[in-house]
């Protein structure tokens, strides 16, 4: 049998992607918030790699609708390092 690994840093992961994928829109967390009907607070909590924030499936979701993407796109680990440091 095929050993499965699992992303132990799978919020971290997700986190990171939502980031890269609200700038690639030029969008900022208050619009991203506004947009998925959160408050810009509850937004920059789940980008924030300091505060262990979990997160709804639905929270998931519209967060990945918004922005355009796959809910596979948000789970991808993919280079994150080089992203600009802008909120």
């Amino acid at each position: 049998m095929t050993e499965i690994e699992f992303d132990l840093n799978i919020y971290d992961t997700i986190r990171k992607n939502i980031k890269k994928y609200r700038l690639e829109k030029n969008m900022t967390s208050s619009e991203l918030a506004d947009l998925v009907g959160l408050s810009h607070e509850f937004i920059r909590q789940i980008q924030s790699e300091k505060i262990a924030y979990n997160f709804s499936v639905d929270t998931f979701y519209r967060i990945a609708v918004v922005l355009g993407v796959s809910l596979d796109d948000l789970i991808q680990k993919t280079d994150l390092e080089k992203l600009p440091v802008v909120e």
